[in-house]
């Protein structure tokens, strides 16, 4: 089957997930399932799954499921194809309107709160994201916005996936929270950024940079300990890198670390697996718990499915599971784009600003804007 066709064949609702490895849509509904309790989520899924051997199950987890639900999917019908890779870029039109959520000054000053509170002490880490709203004056082409993603390479990971608003989340992440493959399990945390730069001396520069800032290896770690702490009662073994590695996207620079497990239990499923890490420091902070109070006292916004999770699983367990980042939440005729930082005690809050702005890049490129 022709992946490129999934892409065309994409309609707002449906799930689509791309990769190097595969391309996968699911279309229609055989059975929904919303709820605040990710784990029971994540044991009720399989016990449906396992009367459509044929299915798979589909959807998103929240940032906050105090606020927003679980919505996982079983759909009507799923078809799976090579990876897509779509050449030409299509039209999508510029925006009527654009509002920052929080406008920049305000990101500033909340991210210098934030640094204050990190440094008296009690908190290691806390993410804090940002917002731009775009209004249309025409019907949003999420098809459009999602072929764009996959023809830029924006991401390892590319997706859609209907919201139970009715809305979509679209984006392409660069982050692996979990898979499971039989008794295998991997996560590619992320954590520290730069921007990329057209110029190749100084992106060269910004990748060094990166590689040898100990701010950027400090936030990187906190998320690595964290990863590994809670995979550690799930595995009887771990294959853990001494240090991260860069990785690229178009737009921006990461440190990652691939961690590598065996499930010392192989009915635990790659659902239950990325319940149990998710929210990681890497979009929340450290304490989860703390940092988690933190960003809903200085974001001015619920995060919904943004920073939350959006991935598959099979009847047997496995599954990809990534980070729901880059992404922008999709009406009919508005989109609003997420973009944030992680923020620890030696944090610059105009630098943090500029990383965010940065961010923004993976979605505004695929739209053919220059914001």
């Amino acid at each position: 089957m022709d992946a490129d066709r999934l892409l065309e064949d994409y309609t707002p609702g449906d799930f689509f997930f791309g990769t190097s490895r595969r391309a996968i849509l699911g279309s229609g509904s055989q059975q929904v399932f919303t709820g605040a309790d990710v784990v029971s989520l994540s044991e009720i899924v399989p016990e449906a799954l396992a009367g459509s051997p044929e299915s798979l199950a589909v959807g998103v987890l929240p940032f906050d499921t105090a606020g927003v639900p679980g919505h996982i999917i079983i759909p009507e019908t799923v078809r799976v194809a090579g990876p897509a890779r779509p050449r030409e870029r299509k039209f999508i039109g510029a925006p009527s309107a654009v509002r920052a959520v929080p406008d920049p000054v305000r990101h500033v000053e909340a991210v210098g709160r934030a640094v204050k509170i990190l440094r008296d002490g009690g908190l290691r880490k806390v993410v804090l994201a940002r917002a731009l709203d775009l209004e249309f004056d025409f019907d949003v082409p999420g098809q459009a916005i999602l072929h764009n993603l996959a023809t830029d390479k924006a991401g390892a990971y590319t997706y859609a996936a209907g919201l139970p608003n009715g809305r979509s989340l679209i984006g392409a992440t660069p982050e692996l929270l979990l898979s499971r493959v039989g008794g295998q399990v991997i996560s590619h945390p992320h954590a520290g950024s730069m921007p990329r730069s057209a110029d190749p001396v100084t992106d060269r520069e910004n990748a060094d940079i990166l590689a040898n800032s100990r701010k950027d290896h400090v936030e990187h770690a906190i998320l690595t300990e964290a990863i590994v702490e809670t995979l550690r009662p799930f595995c009887r073994r771990l294959d853990v890198p001494r240090s991260p590695s860069l990785v690229s996207t178009p737009t921006m620079w990461h440190l990652g670390t691939v961690v590598k497990g065996e499930l010392a239990d192989r009915d635990v499923t790659a659902l239950r697996l990325a319940a149990a890490l998710h929210p990681t420091p890497a979009i929340c902070g450290s304490p989860t718990e703390a940092a988690r109070q933190l960003v809903g006292e200085l974001e001015p916004f619920d995060r919904g499915y943004y920073a939350g999770a959006v991935g598959w699983m099979t009847p047997d367990g496995d599954g990809e599971w990534a980070v729901s980042i880059r992404c922008a939440e999709v009406a009919p005729r508005a989109l609003r784009l997420y973009a944030g930082g992680g923020i620890v005690p030696a944090s610059d809050p105009k630098a943090e600003l500029d990383e965010t702005s940065a961010k923004f890049q993976t979605l505004l490129r695929a739209m053919g804007l220059d914001l």
